[in-house]
Order: C-alpha cells, then structure tokens, then sequence
C-alpha cells in the first residue's frame, strides 16, 4: 500500500492545480499543524455536488478516506496520528486535485482577544534577539486570520491574514508576541509540533467574540440602546496608532457578535487542543459588571461550539488559558481594570475554581511598562506573560503535577480591633508596602463596595505563609469588614509587588473579600 500511495503522490506532484472546483476550506494550507493523537483531525472544504472525495495522507504514516460532496462541502476524520510529519495530503475527484505539502501533527492552540493579543512580535522589547532565534522553531507553525466581520455566523473564513508558515525573521514579525513565545515555550517543553491560530482584533470587547447563546445566557442581547459605544476612555492607548499593522477599536457593531461570526464560528470544524485568551481592557468601560457572566459564559460555548464542530474531537472542557489584565494609568482612580481582573475569575480571585474549570491565569498587573511607545495598557514585555500562560497549560493542559503556576492566595482571614492576619495557601516572599492592602470598616457587617470606606492597612509583620496588617486607621466604633489587595490599576511597579510565592516567584492575585459573604470558614475573629 506504502508503494502505491507514493507512487500517486508523485503523480500529482507533476499536476500544478485543480480545477477551481475541489479545494480545502480557507485555514487548511501548505506548512499547517493538524491534530495529534488521541484525537483525531478533521479536513473539510469543497467540491461539485454529490461527487466523492478520495483523500490520501502520505508520510511516516498512510492513510486513504473519502466522502461524498454534499451542499457543496466534503469532510473527512482521519485515523489518529502520532506527533511529527512531515505529511502530505491529497483529495481528489476524477481529475481535479487539491494538495497540502509539509502538514506536521501536534497540539493546535488557538489565541484570542483584543489589543495585547494582537501585539507583534516586532514590538517586543528584544524583538532582535526573537526574532534571531524564529528559524531554530520550524515546528512550531503560525497562522493568522484576516479582521472582518459579519452580521450571520460564517462557515469559512472571509480572508486569511497570514497563511501557515514556517517561522523565519522575514515572516514572524507581525504575528501575536503572546502567541508565539506561548507556543516557543510549549515546543521546548513538548518537543513535538505546535501550531498557533490567531484570530483577535485591537479595541474589541467580550460580547463580540461571543455567540448569541452566550450573550443571552448573560442577559446581554442588542437591543437599539444596547450598542457599543466609541471607546472614547481607552481611545489613546487602546491602539497602537504607530503602528501600520495595528487597527483603530471598533467605535459601533450592528450585532454584538459580530466577530464570532466571521473569525471564531468558521474554525469550529478544527480540532484544537486549546485556547489562550488576552482581553478584558474594552470591557473597563462598557458591561462592566456583566464580565463575571460573560467571560465564563463565552469559554463555555466555545468549548461546546468545538466540540460539536469537530464531531467530537476537539475536548469538550478544553483547556483554556487567560491573561488577567495589566496596567494602563498609574495615578487612575476608577475601578474598571481591578474590577475587570476580579470578574475574570469569575470572583473568585483565582482560575481554576468552581465556575472556570480547567482554566489557567497569568497575572500581569506587575508587569507595567511606563514607556512603552504603544502606550501603557501595551507593555512589551510579554515573555513574562508568556511564561506564566506555559507555567498554567502545563499543568493544566498536560497534567505535569510538579509544576507551581498558582501565586499564593488567602487561605484564613484573622481580624481584631487592631490587626488583621492573613494565612496564605503556600509560602510566600514579603515585602514592606503601606498601602497594597485595604480594609473596609464599618459598625455593620453588610458587605463593602467601591464607595464604602476603604482604609490603607499596612504590612507590619509576617513569616513564611502568614502576613499581618495593621488596622489603625479603622475608625475606633468600626470593625472590618471586608479585606482587599492590590485593587487599582497601576497596583505596584515592575515586578515589584509586596506578594509573590517564595518557590516559583509568581505574584499574588488581587482579591476582595467580604466578612459577611466569605466562602467556608476564610475568616475568622481574633
């Protein structure tokens, strides 16, 4: 069978084109990733009505299917395949040919959001060296969808921004930084090929990537008074306006869906291993308080949408990965982005938890750049970012039980008239801050909001899992109440937060926590 398989591939080699009636849907292509095992990988694309469709995989492995063209479309699962390639892949009918030269198997990964998802590989702080070093990963394989949108969910892509490619200086430079020192980091871990699909749009927020189901889940149908508004608070540093490559955020949507139409609905047929997510910066001005429905809301239906996409192949908890958000305003007073980075975890403080499962966060609020040229809420430093989304999927995604990708986060909450006591649930590294921490004090115990009162509680003391605050600036008839970290934009400077875990130096999380609605026994009286 080898023999004769090869002997056909070479027949086709010498035919140049097909017919213009048989092809493959727009995101398969030369240089793509296509599933490993155990999950099997699915082809699709298009052919003349009720014609059958013979579809050759040729390489370490063979295999030969078909299927029948019907409203236009033909689609084969392939049999299971280990890691590594390099493939062909030819579907024929009669005469007409449609080929995939250099297809690898491995783990695909799928990367979304908004702006900082979107930043480039060349607008790295040491876009240099990166980019130096592309040509020592042809394993690790880039694809980028093109920006459009529509009103009604699409079947295949409008446009392809950057078809697959082999990773080179010449063409990596405008592809997702993020994305791609993710999938670096994942290779060097793995070994085995990774493929990485960006699809996300500057200046976006939420309910755009989301579907329908998931918008009304969360109450969040458009209505005429239900449009996005112009992100007139962000304006200046949602885009990278210097850029030539970037694009301006969307000021108005006719359908809230609008890019989960056309750039997350035409790749539900691809079997994927996972996603990673980094957007949440729109969503600090508009449905702000809807974020802790809409965020969980939207991984859910995404995992359906595959799963059920990819007949099955694609894992219905697939692992998904997210950034909680950085800085943008080093003196802001609004709430937005602490309020934002709560709501990502579906207030909790921390993924996985009870709502998000099989989630992973990297936080980034200790990675601001004050002089980042593509404004704040851009920084360049996104290895960091990067490493810590590996830390979580390895996890996470690969089970690998000997890696620490959690910051430390309170286990018990000890408060009197003068001090509060926080036990965290791992060893931590201190640091002296005065004003990090916030007490709320009142002579009841109803929970506290933004506008409560809300008093610095310095770091007084602490040992390797417990760290005491002072209360003195309580009010003497008050008690506290409600216990907050890091709740503001620009919470400390680069790396430089007071809270990191004392092994694999990963920052605490921002929390708030409320006496009166604490979960189990977290808070306890003195």
């Amino acid at each position: 069978m080898a023999i004769t398989l090869c002997a056909v591939f070479l027949l086709i080699a010498s035919i140049h084109a097909c017919d213009g009636q048989l092809s493959f849907a727009s995101y398969y292509g030369d240089h793509m990733v296509l599933k490993k095992s155990p999950e099997k990988a699915v082809l699709w694309g298009y052919g003349p009505e009720g014609e059958e469709v013979i579809l050759f995989l040729l390489g370490p492995v063979n295999q030969k299917t078909s299927s029948t063209v019907t409203k236009g479309i033909w689609r084969v699962t392939l049999d299971p395949v280990e890691a590594g390639g390099p493939y062909n892949v030819s579907a024929f009918i009669g005469n007409s040919i449609a080929s995939l030269t250099d297809v690898l198997f491995g783990d695909v990964w799928l990367c979304g959001g908004q702006s900082n998802m979107l930043f480039e590989v060349s607008q790295l702080l040491n876009k240099s060296e990166e980019l130096a070093i592309a040509d020592k990963y042809p394993h690790v394989r880039t694809f980028m969808v093109a920006l459009n949108r529509s009103d009604t969910e699409l079947n295949d892509l409008i446009e392809v921004k950057f078809p697959w490619s082999v990773p080179t200086a010449n063409n990596l430079p405008g592809f997702s930084a993020v994305c791609w020192l993710f999938g670096r980091y994942l290779y060097d871990y793995l070994k085995y090929p990774i493929g990485l699909v960006e699809s996300c749009w500057g200046g976006t927020p939420i309910e755009a990537w989301s579907s329908s189901r998931a918008l009304q889940y969360c109450g969040l149908m458009p209505t005429e008074t239900n449009m996005f508004p112009p992100l007139t608070h962000l304006e200046d540093n949602s885009v990278m306006w210097n850029s030539t490559s970037m694009f301006p955020p969307l000021t108005h949507f006719e359908n809230n869906s609008v890019m989960w139409n056309s750039m997350i609905h035409p790749l539900l047929n691809m079997t994927i291993k996972g996603a990673i997510w980094y957007q949440g910066e729109a969503n600090t001005v508009y449905h702000e308080d809807q974020y802790n429905c809409s965020f969980p809301a939207m991984i859910d239906d995404w995992r359906m949408a595959f799963h059920k996409g990819s007949g099955g192949q694609t894992a219905i908890d697939f692992p998904f990965g997210f950034v909680q958000l950085s800085t943008n305003q080093k003196s802001a007073i609004y709430d937005g982005f602490p309020d934002i980075r709560w709501h990502q975890t579906a207030d909790t403080g921390f993924a996985p938890n009870f709502r998000m499962k099989r989630t992973f966060m990297a936080v980034a609020m200790d990675l601001p750049d004050e002089k980042s040229p593509y404004g704040t809420i851009h920084p360049r430093d996104k290895h960091d970012v990067a490493n810590r989304l590996t830390l979580g999927a390895k996890a996470v995604a690969y089970n690998d039980k000997d890696v620490s990708f959690l910051g430390p986060f309170p286990s018990q909450i000890m408060s009197s008239k003068m001090f509060v006591s926080i036990t965290y649930n791992q060893t931590v590294f201190v640091k002296p801050s005065k004003d990090i921490f916030e007490i709320c004090c009142s002579e009841s115990l109803a929970p506290c909001g933004p506008k409560s009162n809300w008093v610095p509680a310095p770091i007084i003391l602490w040992d390797h899992t417990t760290v005491e605050l002072a209360a003195i600036y309580c009010p003497h008839t008050d008690k506290v109440v409600a216990l907050r970290y890091a709740w503001r934009d620009w919470p400390c400077d680069f790396k430089a937060c007071p809270i990191y875990s004392a092994t694999s130096n990963l920052p605490a999380p921002p929390f708030v926590i409320n006496r009166k609605t604490a979960k189990g026994t977290i808070w306890k009286k003195h």
